[in-house]
C-alpha cells in the first residue's frame, strides 16, 4: 500500500481514533473498536484500552505491530452475491464466506451490511470502513430494493398495513412498501416487489413471515442509486463515476 510511517490523517484535525483506523480499510469502525479492545492498537508507544481517544496526523498509530497504512483512494464495488455465502470475514460455522469468494484483484473490502446466506443480490463492498458505516445508517435515507418469491396467495391489502411500520415480537420496523408482481396469484409461489430503507436483521423474511408468506427466495436488486442490473453472479463492478460524485460527494470529488 505504500507509505506505511503515515498516518491517515492528512491535516492537523483530530479524529477518533476508530474512524481513523476504518478508513484506512483494516476494518470497519465496530472491528477496530474491538482491535482497541482487544489491546492490539497503540499510538505513540502506548497501547490503547478505550476507543476514546483522538489523534492528529503526527501521532504514530500502529495496529497488530505495524503502522497503520496511509488512507487509499474510496473505492465502492457493486458484488452480486450468490446464495450460500455468509457476509463476515470468518464464520465460526466454517461455513464459505463473501470474502473467500470474491473475484481476483479486489482490494481489502469489508461490506456494507449484509445479505443473509439464503439471500442473494446486490451487495455493496468499499475498502472505505467509514463510507460503509455511513451507507448502513437509516439517516442515510437510501431505500433498499428487493425481489421476494413467497409460499402462499398474498393480495395487495394484506400489505396495506406495512405503510407505517409494523411491530412483531417487541420488534418495531419502519415503513415497508409491498406490490404484487402479478395482480392475481399465480398459485403456491408468487413474487412481490419490497422496498425500505431501514434493513434490520433478516427483516424481510420475519415480516413476511408474520403475514404467514415465508420467504423461499430473496435477491437485492438495488441499494439506492445503485442496481444489480445484469452483473452477473459471483461479479463485482465500480459503479460509475458520474453516480458516486452525484450521491457521495463527500467522498468521491
Amino acid at each position: 500500500m505504500g507509505h506505511d510511517d503515515k498516518t491517515t490523517l492528512m491535516d492537523d484535525k483530530k479524529e477518533r481514533i476508530a474512524k481513523v483506523m476504518a478508513r484506512a480499510g483494516l476494518c470497519s469502525r465496530r472491528d477496530a473498536e474491538r482491535w482497541i479492545a482487544e489491546g492490539r492498537v497503540s499510538v505513540n508507544g502506548t497501547y490503547l484500552k478505550t476507543p476514546a481517544v483522538t489523534v492528529a496526523a503526527e501521532d504514530k498509530i500502529v495496529v497488530d505491530g505495524k503502522p497503520l497504512p496511509m488512507a487509499p483512494e474510496t473505492r465502492l464495488f457493486l458484488y452480486h452475491k450468490p446464495t450460500g455465502l455468509v457476509t463476515t470475514a470468518k464464520d465460526e460455522k466454517g461455513r464459505p464466506t463473501v470474502f473467500d469468494n470474491l473475484p481476483k484483484g479486489l482490494p481489502r473490502v469489508v461490506s456494507v451490511g449484509r445479505l443473509d446466506i439464503n439471500s442473494e443480490g446486490l451487495l455493496l463492498l468499499t475498502n472505505d470502513g467509514e463510507l460503509a458505516r455511513h451507507l448502513e445508517l437509516p439517516a442515510t435515507g437510501w431505500r433498499r430494493c428487493y425481489r421476494v418469491r413467497v409460499h402462499g396467495r398474498p393480495n395487495q391489502a394484506m400489505f396495506h398495513k406495512l405503510k407505517n411500520g409494523i411491530t412483531i415480537d417487541g420488534m418495531k420496523y419502519g415503513p415497508i412498501e409491498v406490490r404484487l408482481e402479478q395482480e392475481k396469484s399465480q398459485g403456491a409461489n408468487n413474487w412481490l416487489f419490497v422496498s425500505l430503507h431501514e434493513g434490520k436483521n433478516r427483516e424481510v423474511r420475519k415480516v413476511m413471515e408474520h403475514l404467514e408468506l415465508p420467504v423461499n427466495r430473496l435477491i437485492r436488486v438495488a441499494y439506492g442509486p445503485f442496481t444489480l442490473g445484469d452483473l452477473p453472479e459471483g461479479a463485482a463492478m465500480e459503479p460509475n463515476k458520474k453516480i458516486l460524485h452525484e450521491h457521495l460527494p463527500e467522498y468521491f470529488k
